[in-house]
């Protein structure tokens, strides 16, 4: 058994960030444990996340329990296993969320997490060269994030049209305001992938007091008394114990944190009883809270040819495609998932937006061998609610550590979470049937111009509809009786123990998750440092 200061479970989007900002102290001895592997070839070219959605070496693929809400369908939960975590496969999109976000985890009781109190950590982590206020936009953090020019004419056609309904164009949505619609700023840079694999460890990998353990499988934590002192973990057969003299920081995802305090015997007694786990410290909340957009995905054929990717990225356009990467590192192989946003007021009198859209530039068709270019040729739109109300969990349903947990949504549970996907669905129609879009011959294929009444759309919608996989908050922050850390996100009861990823949020942000989590691998490394201290 060997002894560090510090050891930190999991190197995913805010797993990499704490491990290198601890490391930088020389005198700290650092151990950082990741279940896979250290990356894969596809992880530094963007449009590699088509082929990392279904990579068992790289991707946990869980699923979700099947429920009245998705028509007793399972849902794909695709989670980063590799150094980078979810940062090394996702889609690149770059959202920190809306002021409002953030200011109502501190109405919570979350001291330090207002938005006044974040902006100086996601502006210390990102290096934005776009343009923008200083006031909101960093310059010289680690994490390159570009924002593209709205050029192209599909992407204009569809930001004049977004006008054309009462949504303005927004240069930075990461900055002032929110509102409006937008290119999808993005973790790409030079036409690779920005991941935290890539800005945070790949600098620090050389410190001889760093020391990172791929494949390392965590099993339990070790707990003396209510103290966390360390942890078990695998290495293909073998088994090996590490102790903390300072601390140990699990930042192992929303799935697989709340997993670990269960395995450890911190979570629901009567739950771990029946497991046959010894309880070591009773914590309801672990595993609940579980919040996910829920995100409908309508479909729009593009009659006019030329636009699209599934026009562009067939046949001998999939090779000029190839090229146009390799020489401007650009196009369709360069690009993030959905170029296109909309942050957009379900309603007047908002104080902020509550619906977001995203165009994606071409149909997909599911294979067992993932997602690929549809031969027709069209657009999708996904629309969903921000800040859902329904709230499900996720729980574990054997001792065993590589049994994956029961992941239950409990999506549309929430009235006005059904009600706000169905605005956002009128929204996307408005928009795609707008002026500006009839020279690019735009049809509805789904849900079709058929499905107009609430009811057959909501059927539809629990028919057809994914996540945005942005699972959060099942390791909840605050004070109240479900709440799993604290404000410093030290764990409710037990000594030297944190969680630092999306599970601490105590709601979701206004878009993707990444860069949050990031700020949160921030924000997390500066408390534990000026705890030390």
């Amino acid at each position: 058994m060997q002894t560090y200061d510090y050891i930190l479970i999991g190197a995913g989007s805010a797993g990499a960030v704490v491990a290198s900002r601890l490391s930088a102290d020389t005198t700290m001895r650092v151990l950082l444990l990741e279940a896979g592997p250290s990356g894969h070839p596809w992880t530094h070219i963007p449009i590699g996340y088509a082929r990392m959605i279904t990579n068992p070496a790289v991707n946990w693929l869980y699923s979700s329990e099947p429920e009245p809400s998705t028509n007793g369908r399972r849902l794909a939960v695709p989670r980063g296993r590799m150094l980078g975590g979810s940062s090394s496969l996702n889609g690149l999109a770059f959202v920190r969320g809306q002021a409002q976000d953030f200011d109502s985890w501190a109405q919570m009781g979350n001291p330090g997490w207002s938005y006044e109190d974040v902006l100086p950590f996601f502006k210390r982590m990102e290096r934005y060269e776009g343009g923008g206020d200083d006031r909101f936009r960093g310059r010289d953090g680690p994490l390159r994030v570009t924002n593209p020019r709205p050029d192209d004419p599909l992407y204009a056609s569809l930001i004049a049209a977004a006008g054309e309904v009462g949504i303005p164009y927004n240069p930075d949505y990461n900055g002032a305001v929110q509102d409006g619609i937008a290119m999808s700023q993005a973790t790409i840079a030079w036409g690779r992938r920005m991941s935290t694999a890539a800005c945070y460890l790949a600098p620090a990998r050389h410190r001889p007091n760093l020391h990172i353990e791929t494949s390392a499988l965590a099993e339990a934590l070790l707990l003396e008394g209510r103290r966390c002192v360390g942890v078990r973990y695998a290495v293909g057969r073998e088994r090996r114990e590490a102790r903390a003299a300072r601390e140990v920081v699990v930042s192992a995802g929303s799935i697989n944190s709340p997993q670990l305090l269960e395995l450890s015997g911190i979570g629901q007694p009567d739950r771990l009883s029946a497991l046959g786990i010894e309880v070591r410290h009773a914590l309801p909340g672990v595993g609940e809270n579980l919040r996910d957009h829920y995100a409908p995905r309508t479909r729009w054929a593009v009659g006019a040819k030329g636009y699209t990717f599934n026009d562009l990225g067939r046949g001998v356009g999939l090779a000029r495609q190839a090229l146009r990467f390799a020489l401007r590192r650009d196009g369709m192989l360069g690009m993030v998932a959905a170029p296109l946003r909309a942050f957009v007021r379900s309603r007047e009198g908002l104080e902020a937006p509550d619906l977001l859209l995203g165009w994606v530039p071409m149909l997909m068709e599911l294979t067992p061998k993932g997602p690929r270019l549809s031969r027709e040729s069209g657009m999708t739109c996904y629309a969903h609610p921000m800040r859902p109300e329904s709230r499900g969990h996720i729980h574990i349903t054997s001792a065993d550590p590589r049994q994956p947990p029961a992941i239950s949504f409990n999506f549309l549970s929430s009235p006005v979470d059904a009600a706000l996907t169905l605005q956002a669905i009128r929204v996307a129609r408005a928009i795609m049937n707008a002026p500006s879009m009839a020279r690019l011959q735009v049809t509805e294929i789904a849900p079709g111009t058929d499905c107009t009444g609430d009811d057959e759309t909501l059927d539809w919608v629990r028919r057809t509809a994914e996540t945005t996989y942005h699972p959060v908050g099942t390791c909840k922050m605050g004070g109240d009786p479900v709440a799993v850390v604290d404000a410093r996100l030290r764990v409710h009861g037990i000594g030297g123990l944190r969680v630092a990823d999306a599970s601490i949020m105590p709601t979701l942000t206004s878009g993707n998750t990444n860069a949050p989590s990031i700020m949160i691998g921030e924000k997390a490394a500066d408390m534990i440092l000026a705890d030390a201290a």
